[in-house]
């Protein structure tokens, strides 16, 4: 009754465990980009289908060049789902029991809902990271016609009809590579979210402090919040007073006190690097504009 999306790039270590939390489906995809270790090997043992970048390049174009809405978009749209509905994971996630027993009761009667949001856990040192997270709830379950995501990196899932919530929890494991793959990969986001910045900022009308509480599309709405958000003075500062004073992180302990420290850094990353490119777009327009005599 329910197809499974799995995005993986090197992810042999945490593969096994995702496969295992759902194996109850009749029809699981792994979607690869470019792993170098036994992904794949581990996928295809499974019995589950492996879409290759080769594949979907293929098919559709490259689809896997840092864009992360555009290859999920891509998924959704060639890949030969089974199932009307489309439950989308990451490797270092696990279904637990309870979960799965809502996503199928959420199928059987899902109403007007095109798609569904589940509660998140994500564990840190042993610690379910209870207060710290920024938001627990994501849509994974869904109609693939009718979902859409946008944003070079974190992309936005953005349903085309109501969606509902179920209940159980979707466990998540985002340090079991260590800290140091943690800080490799949120580097990188780092250098996407400040693409994201600038191409937002130059696609878009002028930031407006009302239309970031009162414009009336949810597009516009969220583009001139998180336009709010990047103009706060001493942002990183802010987000981890946000997480780990106003979300009650300390409650969460050292694992708290830790997860705020590092998502304040990697804020720290992006304000950098989005100063460095404004910076050197602003040398590039200047070198091209012919001085006058």
């Amino acid at each position: 009754m329910i197809s499974v999306l799995i995005y993986t790039r090197n992810e042999e270590r945490d593969l096994p465990g995702c496969l295992a939390s759902v194996a109850w489906s009749d029809d699981i995809h792994v979607l690869d980009s470019f792993s170098t270790d036994r992904t794949v090997e581990i996928a295809r043992a499974a019995g589950v289908a492996v879409t290759l970048p080769r594949a979907a390049a293929q098919e559709g174009g490259a689809v896997f060049g840092g864009d992360e809405a555009a290859r999920k978009n891509w998924a959704l749209a060639n890949l030969p789902f089974r199932n009307a509905w489309v439950l989308h994971l990451d490797a270092d996630e696990r279904v637990t029991p309870e979960l799965r027993d809502a996503l199928l009761a959420a199928v059987k009667n899902p109403g007007p809902n095109v798609a569904f949001r589940v509660q998140r856990r994500d564990f840190f040192l042993g610690t379910w990271l209870r207060h710290v997270q920024t938001s627990p709830y994501y849509l994974r379950l869904f109609r693939p016609e009718k979902m859409h995501y946008e944003r070079l990196v974190n992309p936005v899932s953005i349903p085309d009809g109501p969606a509902g919530e179920v209940t159980g929890y979707l466990d998540h494991f985002p340090f079991s590579k260590g800290i140091a793959h943690w800080v490799e990969r949120h580097n990188a986001y780092s250098t996407l979210e400040a693409r994201q910045i600038l191409e937002n900022r130059a696609a878009h009308k002028p930031f407006s402090l009302r239309l970031a509480f009162t414009a009336g599309g949810f597009n516009e709405r969220r583009f001139h919040q998180k336009e709010l958000f990047y103009r706060l003075p001493a942002r990183p500062l802010v987000k981890f007073l946000l997480l780990y004073v106003l979300r009650r992180g300390f409650l969460d302990g050292r694992a708290g006190f830790t997860y705020a420290m590092l998502q304040s850094f990697y804020e720290y990353l992006i304000v950098l690097k989005t100063r460095e490119l404004t910076s050197l777009a602003r040398r590039a327009i200047s070198a091209q504009t012919p001085i006058a005599k």
